[in-house]
């Protein structure tokens, strides 16, 4: 089987690209794999390919390359949904390099991995290929005008992949798309490296003890919580410090927060995190506030380290990742005298913390990149099993949904 993955820019970093290339390289194992980057603007990706994944870059962003003076490259996009936050980045010449690729291709199934490269899949990928669009963000981060631009292509696709359950809920009940199989498979977090440090307990050896969180500096991320719940731990055990990994706007208002609550010394920005959640290495405690993400990659990189996780449980926070095996504990959100007896209970319990982080090691190994391969060749099987019915639901959907508009256009003439 042919596959192509759908990529905004390979040769980026960050995590969710990491997910997706260490996807590749598993489906590489039994398939023929190439990944698509719609943009290059460096020599050499920053992550690493494996060498059995065939890397095409459709336009090229460095100065001075002969795109850069295409006359098309500096019209804007017409193809990407204006509404998305890449479109900026995306131009004409995009738009028809991503046409003339698509209208070209002969793999079995092409899967994009974000929405505005979604929509070039649903608009120009081949027919006879089943076509699979992943959907990392939450559906609450599109806004209205997004989700309206995407709801027409999106009814070609043949699936829709959220990475939680509540999430692929809420886009069936939000974005009814019939005959698109709607489901989730949760994001593709890769193990550590082999040598990387892992979780430790540092009661046993003692070292300082350490709790770690990591994400945007934003209000949606709650770590002004965050910092008012690690204050009560350190009324109890002043030798416990925190890291808060990331940057963004709310910088200056945590650093005064902290100063504020008497927390100099003890908690740390520390500024930004890596790609490979590196900053959770050696960490007792692995912790988010965060109202906002929908499948905690942050929390999985700290999971994979054997390193137990404190977070919030209303959906789409982590609540599907701690509670499909444990790892960690729940609180509810906006609930800091529960996030700090959360903290307290294993800041003062290490053998709850070793057992703990035992759970949360063996439970994250399911976003591994094998296990979440493995979930997509399923979804393949099923897709192609299901592919005339499927295309019956969408034909008459779209037969409801015209005989629906036309009374409101005869109303209007």
């Amino acid at each position: 089987m042919k596959i192509t993955l759908l990529l905004h820019n390979a040769y980026a970093v960050g995590a969710t690209l990491r997910g997706t290339l260490a996807l590749a390289a598993a489906l590489a194992d039994h398939h023929d794999v190439e990944l698509v980057s719609m943009l290059r603007h460096r020599e050499v990706p920053r992550c690493a390919v494996d060498p059995r994944v065939r890397l095409v870059p459709l336009v090229d962003t460095r100065v001075g390359s002969d795109d850069m003076a295409h006359p098309l490259f500096g019209e804007p996009a017409v193809d990407v949904p204006i509404a998305d936050r890449h479109h900026h980045q995306y131009s004409r010449l995009t738009d028809l390099r991503a046409a003339e690729f698509l209208r070209g291709c002969d793999a079995d199934v092409v899967v994009g991995t974000r929405s505005g490269v979604n929509v070039y899949l649903a608009r120009f990928g081949p027919r006879r290929a089943l076509r699979i669009a992943q959907e990392p963000l939450r559906y609450d981060t599109h806004s209205g005008l997004l989700r309206a631009e995407l709801a027409d292509p999106y009814r070609a696709l043949d699936a829709l992949v959220a990475t939680t359950e509540a999430e692929a809920a809420r886009w069936r009940a939000e974005l009814p798309l019939p005959g698109v199989r709607v489901l989730a498979v949760p994001a593709v977090v890769p193990a550590p490296d082999a040598n990387a440090d892992t979780g430790v307990d540092v009661d046993a050896d003692g070292g300082t003890r350490i709790i770690v969180a990591a994400g945007r500096l934003v209000p949606g991320e709650r770590f002004d919580l965050l910092l008012a719940a690690f204050s009560a731990v350190c009324a109890k055990d002043p030798e416990w410090r925190l890291r808060i990994h990331g940057e963004g706007p709310e910088r200056a208002r945590l650093r005064n927060l902290i100063d504020g609550l008497g927390l100099a010394g003890r908690a740390e920005l520390a500024g930004p995190r890596t790609p490979d959640g590196a900053e959770f290495a050696g960490a007792s405690i692995a912790a988010s506030a965060s109202d906002t993400e929908a499948s905690g990659p942050a929390l999985v990189e700290a999971m994979r380290r054997g390193v137990p996780v404190v977070g919030t449980g209303r959906p789409p926070g982590p609540t599907e990742l701690i509670q499909g095996g444990g790892g960690g504990l729940l609180v509810p959100c906006d609930d800091g005298r529960a996030l700090a007896g959360a903290l307290l209970d294993l800041a003062g319990d290490p053998e709850h913390r070793r057992a703990m982080g035992t759970a949360a090691r063996e439970s994250a190994r399911r976003h591994g990149p094998e296990p979440l391969a493995e979930r997509y060749r399923v979804l393949v099987e099923e897709l192609r099993a299901t592919r005339r019915s499927r295309s019956v639901r969408r034909a008459l959907g779209l037969a409801r949904s015209r005989a629906r508009t036309l009374p409101r256009r005869a109303g209007r003439a």
